[in-house]
């Protein structure tokens, strides 16, 4: 799942929560993170076995229905961790690199290149245990495991990153939709309260934004969820996006395109709530306990 990460800068109404490269608080950051990323995944997996299986060749009711909702659950808890992770080091090491003035007009483009390169980086992770997951969404018989195994037996390494160039054109789309309009709402806000957004405000534009971006980047992720669950060898599973639409457009037009929108959308808007909330409480918690160690 993607998730908004706050940044650093003081035009950013929660920037206290979120640390900058040179800032103490990075290391409480970074964890703090991951155990957001953790918390939204597990919390919301129902909504995203649903919109697996929606997106399924074979259909809702045959991937399985509402049989065995968590079926893939290790591969998600396995892989939250150290994905969030993976792309906050690189969200605000980037940021950092190209520090730029609040003032500066090139703000912006400074958030959609740092978080366009966290889910290049993040996806290294992300893809392999998307791949377990997806496929045991939709072969509820199977254990995680045994899936995981099958893949390295049939398709070796590659075989767990088939999907990574779909899930990065799907993720960076995404990016660059959902930051600026988050941004954009919150400056809106601002300006029409006269004061800077107070945090549960900046959740609501957060998932305002995401629930949009989740909404137009759908067709993106039906092809990756169609070349992730692909049988070897067919020409889906060879990793071409727009092979993968055209099949999706031609067989089920445009409902197909935009299966599982729905569950998709809410999943990520009722995500940077959970993410929001997990995130600065755990982060609270951990510079607490730092001050108090010797």
């Amino acid at each position: 799942m993607s998730v908004t990460l706050l940044c650093s800068d003081p035009i950013c109404s929660l920037g206290r929560v979120c640390g900058a490269m040179d800032q103490p608080g990075f290391t409480a950051s970074l964890v703090a993170g991951g155990v957001a990323g953790v918390s939204v995944d597990l919390i919301l997996f129902p909504l995203d076995t649903i919109k697996t299986r929606l997106q399924s060749p074979q259909g809702f009711n045959k991937a399985g229905g509402f049989r065995g909702i968590y079926a893939g659950v290790p591969s998600a808890a396995i892989g939250s961790f150290p994905n969030a992770a993976a792309f906050f080091i690189t969200y605000e090491y980037v940021k950092w690199f190209l520090h730029t003035d609040s003032s500066s007009y090139l703000m912006p483009a400074k958030h959609m290149l740092a978080a366009s390169a966290g889910e290049v980086v993040a996806c290294l992770i992300r893809v392999p245990s998307e791949v377990v997951k997806q496929r045991a969404q939709v072969s509820v018989s199977l254990r995680t495991f045994q899936i995981f195994s099958n893949i390295l037996y049939q398709e070796g390494i590659q075989g767990l990153y088939r999907g990574y160039k779909s899930t990065v054109l799907r993720e960076i789309p995404f990016s660059l939709v959902q930051f600026p309009l988050w941004e954009s709402l919150k400056a809106l806000w601002s300006w029409r309260q006269d004061h800077v957004v107070d945090s549960w405000q900046s959740a609501v534009c957060g998932a305002f934004a995401g629930g949009f971006a989740a909404a137009v980047t759908t067709p993106l992720d039906v092809a990756k969820t169609r070349i992730m669950l692909a049988k070897a060898g067919s020409s889906t599973a060879s990793g071409n996006v727009l092979s993968a639409l055209h099949t999706v457009w031609r067989t089920q037009g445009l409902s197909g395109l935009f299966a599982g929108v729905f569950p998709r959308m809410a999943a990520i808007s009722l995500g940077g709530f959970i993410f929001l909330g997990a995130y600065e409480q755990t982060r609270s918690l951990l510079l607490e306990l730092g001050k108090e160690s010797p």
